[in-house]
């Protein structure tokens, strides 16, 4: 039998209460938002719960400590599987391989919970990107419901993908129309989809296509939503479920810790913010599991630049291409994230800006006084998935 890391309770108390499995997919905006998911379920309803992670998608150190997860909910390691088959930069179908891989092993866990337990096992709780795993809920006879950290526009999205393509034999693909309607009122236009959604001829597409038919047979979603800030499509998927045609859907959001560390130890990015006026700063940070190119992050920093506004930016290192890689070689070491700026730009800004490389506490950031603005990230639907960056400058646009 396959060895697990855990930890975690193990009390009577706690083997009695209804048992969830919630299975993480890798990234910070993954992890944490389902973990304190994890903690509200123990702590708020009642149950019990086991936040599983992949030894081959491991979370760093910081992203770990971020979750603040408490005593009451235990952990697990699946085992890793092989994977020497898989091209490094695969990324998307890198999380679904390992899921695929790993289903076994994560069969062999959640048994092993319910069998320990004083009532069956409540229901198995995957991250969307580890949908794979409601195969396992499946045959274990477990309710399976899939974690959307997103919100209901990308679900109604993907409920839209699937549906346009009903009835369609395999290798038949159908257009979105120019305006796509979402439900209760929600529109975008087909210029705004990521371009995965414009695109059927990218190799990635049969996959976003399949883990949307998986998603419909689904006991339900827990989505970090809420319902004010998505009340018509709130309204479109409660009326959809009553028609037997979508399951169930439960905005489950915000799910951000509502007190803060405050004995945290301080950092550079909140004793600069300290000293800022409030509601002044643009905090601008693009994520942790993705890189902009060298193009990207030029552009980014022109419209921080230009924008003319205070701003906390945390800077990560560029994608780089081959030649640029050359061109590093023969030019030193360019290991630091602010060598790849543009020539001058931190001279320029200082004094009303503030570019790091170090882990950035961001629901301490965002939640700070001077903070008027947050600059995130988004998948951008191309094969690697880098973050989107506005076209238009910020000075352009205000």
């Amino acid at each position: 039998m396959e060895s697990y890391t855990s930890s975690g309770t193990g009390s009577a108390a706690a083997t009695e209460r209804p048992h969830v499995v919630l299975l993480a997919s890798p990234g910070a905006g993954h992890l944490i938002p389902l973990a304190e998911l994890a903690r509200r379920l123990v702590e708020h309803h009642g149950f019990a719960a086991t936040l599983v992670t992949f030894t081959n998608l491991s979370f760093p150190a910081h992203v770990l400590a971020s979750c603040q997860l408490p005593a009451s909910v235990a952990t697990a390691t699946l085992p890793a599987v092989d994977i020497s088959d898989l091209p490094a930069d695969s990324d998307i179908d890198m999380y679904v391989q390992v899921t695929r891989r790993s289903l076994p092993n994560l069969r062999t866990l959640v048994r092993s919970i319910s069998s320990t337990g004083a009532r069956p096992l409540a229901a198995l709780v995957p991250d969307f990107l580890c949908s794979k795993a409601l195969l396992v809920a499946a045959k274990l006879g477990v309710p399976g419901y899939v974690f959307v950290l997103t919100n209901l526009a990308w679900l109604a999205l993907r409920r839209q993908l699937v549906e346009r393509h009903h009835g369609l034999a395999p290798g038949e693909y159908r257009d979105f129309p120019e305006v796509v309607e979402l439900g209760g009122g929600v529109s975008m236009r087909r210029a705004d989809l990521p371009v995965l959604y414009r695109d059927p001829k990218r190799l990635a597409f049969p996959l976003l296509l399949e883990g949307g038919r998986r998603f419909i047979r689904a006991d339900g979603f827990l989505v970090n939503t809420f319902y004010e800030m998505e009340p018509g499509l709130v309204e479109a998927f409660k009326l959809a479920t009553e028609g037997g045609a979508f399951p169930p859907v439960f905005a489950t959001g915000p799910l951000v810790r509502s007190q803060l560390d405050v004995n945290a130890s301080p950092c550079l990015a909140l004793e600069w913010l300290d000293r800022q006026p409030t509601g002044s700063v643009v905090y601008v940070s693009l994520g942790s599991g993705r890189a902009l190119s060298l193009e990207q992050t030029t552009e980014l920093a022109a419209g921080i630049e230009d924008s003319g506004q205070r701003f906390l930016w945390v800077v990560r290192m560029p994608d780089l291409t081959t030649s640029e890689l050359e061109t590093a070689a023969a030019g030193g070491n360019k290991d630091d994230p602010l060598a790849w700026l543009p020539e001058g730009f931190l001279e320029r800004t200082a004094g009303r800006g503030l570019a790091i490389t170090a882990w950035s506490p961001q629901v301490r950031a965002l939640s700070h006084p001077a903070t008027a603005a947050f600059v995130s990230h988004c998948a951008g639907g191309t094969r690697r998935w880098r973050a989107c960056v506005v076209e238009c400058r910020w000075s352009r646009c205000r």
